[in-house]
């Protein structure tokens, strides 16, 4: 599965991406603890997930893009051999 990041300028819009594409629960809200615990044990992910156009979001959240790549990390750990991957 891949998800183009064109466009996503703001933590809240990324993680509304994912809610929208991910089908996420109702309840979920911009928060990296929210994601980690739905990626991990409530929805049913796809062997990769690819993150495409993901720059954009990097320039204008350095922060939350840090956060991101320690997140796709601990993932590739925990849920091997699923994975996400920026493209």
């Amino acid at each position: 599965m891949t998800l183009d990041l064109t466009g996503i300028t703001s933590k809240a819009a990324l993680h509304q991406l994912f809610k929208e594409q991910l089908g996420f629960a109702e309840w979920y809200g911009p928060s990296w603890d929210a994601f980690w615990d739905s990626v991990v044990a409530i929805v049913p992910m796809p062997p990769v997930l690819m993150l495409t156009n993901w720059e954009e979001f990097a320039r204008c959240c350095p922060r939350d893009m840090e956060i991101l790549r320690r997140v796709i990390q601990d993932y590739a750990e925990e849920m091997h051999p699923k994975q996400i991957v920026l493209g």
